[in-house]
């Protein structure tokens, strides 16, 4: 989820992606793994375009595609990649910080032409390009999916129904169905109307990101919800998905979009953290945050990433060893 702030309607998409493109046969479209409304919009639209263009194109993903809006595309990517699929290939990476967010890639990329396209904190970003790629990075952009739209726009073509669909898809998906949208995101909305008259369909798009939920997802938000404990003055709510509960539950009971929105919906909340517990050794930690709170710079100093309003990190120990320091980190701001 993007912070929303100002980003002209058409950002400066590099020359050099352009010829990048223009100039490559075959291109290898990644995104990071468990793809959200975004990654699999962007690279799916990318792709599509890329064909109408006449190169080949090859969506990649490590997966898994668990979430239920996400499920009905695994089917249109590559799971894995060859040293047939590696020949000849250019690689584009959107939607996608760090490269151990993509899955284990390291070993087919190496030597390969390469360009990214994103819209987060891509400090990292020319160090695992090995200094020679190129990067069309915009920290202000509100999507993946919007920065895609602009690569289409400057190559001159006319979308599509099917990739408006999945650009629409995507760009609901980073700002919350325009939730999050302050008083400077007129642009969100301009590329939205773009995208409706080439064929999107916001109510398709609203059923396909908040219907479909099994009554397991229901439970496991009650389960984190009587866990939420409020601290700092109710500035902060933290809480967490114990081990069990990822087991019993798996990705597939997850709905955090939902989760975090009822802890927003509380009064006096300027943050919250949810802290789950994916292997007895590992977690995951999910920061979100109301204007003033910057929990990309929190997610940062703990080797994560993201926004200023919405970051995350995998991260080595144990809910007990890792809340406290978690909390800790937010004594400087509350």
């Amino acid at each position: 989820m993007a912070d929303l702030r100002t980003v002209p309607q058409e950002s400066a998409v590099p020359a050099e992606l352009l010829d990048f493109i223009k100039e490559g046969d075959k291109f290898i479209v990644a995104g990071h793994r468990e793809p959200d409304g975004d990654c699999v919009g962007s690279q799916l639209a990318l792709a599509s375009v890329l064909r109408r263009l006449g190169k080949e194109a090859i969506p990649f993903s490590a997966g898994p595609f668990k979430r239920p809006e996400i499920k009905p595309y695994e089917g249109l990517f590559t799971l894995a990649i060859n040293e047939g699929i590696k020949a000849g290939a250019r690689v584009i990476i959107v939607d996608c910080s760090t490269a151990d967010r993509i899955g284990d890639m390291e070993p087919f990329w190496e030597g390969l032409p390469m360009a990214i396209i994103d819209h987060h904190d891509n400090a990292a970003c020319p160090k695992w390009l090995g200094g020679e790629g190129l990067a069309y990075v915009d920290l202000n952009a509100l999507s993946a999916t919007f920065m895609v739209l602009n690569v289409i726009k400057a190559l001159g073509l006319e979308l599509l129904p099917q990739e408006a669909e999945l650009l629409f898809f995507g760009l609901c998906t980073d700002t919350g169905f325009f939730r999050h949208v302050d008083g400077k995101g007129a642009e969100s909305f301009e590329a939205a109307a773009d995208l409706i008259r080439a064929g999107a369909n916001p109510k398709a798009a609203f059923a396909a990101m908040h219907g479909g939920k099994s009554l397991a997802s229901r439970k496991l938000i009650g389960l984190i919800l009587l866990r939420a404990e409020p601290l700092f003055g109710g500035k902060l709510i933290i809480s967490s998905e114990e081990y069990e509960e990822t087991c019993r539950f798996g990705l597939e009971g997850r709905d955090s979009d939902t989760l975090y929105q009822l802890l927003q919906s509380v009064d006096g909340v300027q943050a919250m953290v949810i802290i789950r517990q994916e292997t007895p050794e590992n977690c995951t930690v999910g920061f979100r945050s109301r204007d003033s709170v910057d929990v990309g710079s929190i997610a940062k100093s703990f080797g994560g990433g993201g926004h200023k309003n919405a970051a995350g990190l995998s991260i080595a120990g144990t809910i007990a060893e890792l809340k406290p320091k978690i909390v800790k980190a937010f004594e400087s701001v509350f």
